[in-house]
């Protein structure tokens, strides 16, 4: 027989190399979008390894998944459009969350899309170059990818963005990257499509839309078959990402831009495992639908090679996990709160959008 080797309970992640202390934790962090998807994932673990945390969010969704960890940050309440100049005063370093986070956001507002992913990026970034803040973190995306030729894309592929918020993300970019000059020591972090569980939590990500349909509807619609290519990350591990660019030498990551992601996915491959997932924890089959392709639709892989090598950092969480931690967390939830029109960036905007002209015209809801 072989030799025995205990395997680690599900409960214990494997480690994607972020170093377990912070180098040097006394200082103050300004995350932008702190009470997002990410950013609320992100803020715990800022606080756990010793920082002190400013969050700058209009709160568009609400303060409640703040409760975890309100009590602990500083809140500034502000749109990213218009950061107060004390937002940063005493920061040491900026995390940029902020802004719309996925194509039907950005196509139902081009101009907010554009003022928000583009514009206040680099207005932030000129912030930073005048109070002498350095280290600037900023959220861009895989999206970048989109409409290339077939293949594995790195952080050198010639990009032709597309979309508005694609084309806002590259903007963004490049204006961070051209502050370098003065000063300013950008890291960009083209994130993969994020999936888990968030106390901001979102059901219109891939795999979160997943398990949300296989548990209510027991169908899972493949939009042209699901044959797309798509990378994809753990919220958890794009938090961590975020710490390690923070806190990497600038020599190593100044100036950089980094592929964050597990691994690619092909959209159909994901809907087997979610559907295999739920029958073995529920015992409820689960059927793959195929339906007629968008007129647009995001088909791209990349590789995750340069942060690797650069920061040893690999991220860990698989979407098997990812999915078997939705599932024990939701399972037998109320579904009246799994849509939630707040877990739907789009829904939400919409809603508030039709809602506004008539609330405004009274002083009170009641």
């Amino acid at each position: 027989m072989g030799e025995h080797r205990e395997q680690p309970s599900r409960g214990e992640r494997r480690t994607n190399g972020l170093p377990p202390v912070a180098p040097d934790a006394d200082q103050t962090v300004l995350v932008a979008g702190g009470a997002g998807y990410i950013g609320c994932v992100l803020v715990p673990r800022l606080l756990e390894r010793g920082y002190r945390v400013r969050v700058l969010d209009r709160l568009y969704f609400g303060e409640e998944p703040l409760a975890g960890f309100r009590d602990r940050v500083e809140l500034v309440v502000a749109d990213v459009r218009e950061i107060p100049a004390t937002a940063l005063d005493g920061v040491d370093g900026v995390i940029n969350l902020s802004g719309l986070s996925n194509d039907p956001t950005a196509e139902f507002d081009p101009q907010a899309n554009w003022q928000m992913n583009a514009i206040a990026t680099e207005t932030l970034g000129r912030m930073c170059v005048e109070r002498g803040v350095q280290r600037y973190v900023f959220a861009s995306s895989c999206s970048l990818y989109d409409g290339l030729p077939p293949g594995m894309h790195d952080e050198t592929a010639a990009i032709q963005p597309r979309a508005a918020y694609a084309t806002s993300k590259r903007y963004g970019e490049e204006k961070l990257l051209g502050l370098a000059d003065d000063g300013l020591c950008p890291v960009l972090l083209r994130n993969g499509t994020v999936y888990g569980h968030s106390p901001r939590m979102r059901f219109d990500l891939v795999v979160n839309t997943f398990v949300k349909d296989a548990l209510l509807n027991g169908r899972l619609m493949l939009h042209g078959g699901g044959w797309m290519w798509r990378p994809l990350v753990d919220v958890r591990d794009v938090a961590d990402a975020m710490i390690a660019a923070y806190e990497a030498p600038a020599d190593k990551v100044g100036g950089e831009i980094f592929n964050v992601l597990h691994s690619n996915y092909q959209i159909r491959e994901l809907a087997m495992l979610v559907a295999g997932s739920v029958q073995v924890a529920t015992g409820r089959h689960v059927e793959l639908v195929d339906v007629p392709a968008p007129t647009l639709t995001r088909d791209y892989e990349c590789s995750s090679a340069k942060l690797s090598a650069t920061l040893g950092f690999i991220p860990s969480c698989s979407v098997l996990e990812a999915v078997a931690d939705l599932l024990e967390r939701i399972s037998g939830v109320d579904g009246a709160r799994l849509t939630d029109p707040r877990c739907y960036n789009i829904r939400w905007l919409e809603l508030l959008s039709e809602l506004r002209p008539g609330l405004e015209r009274f002083a009170t809801v009641l």
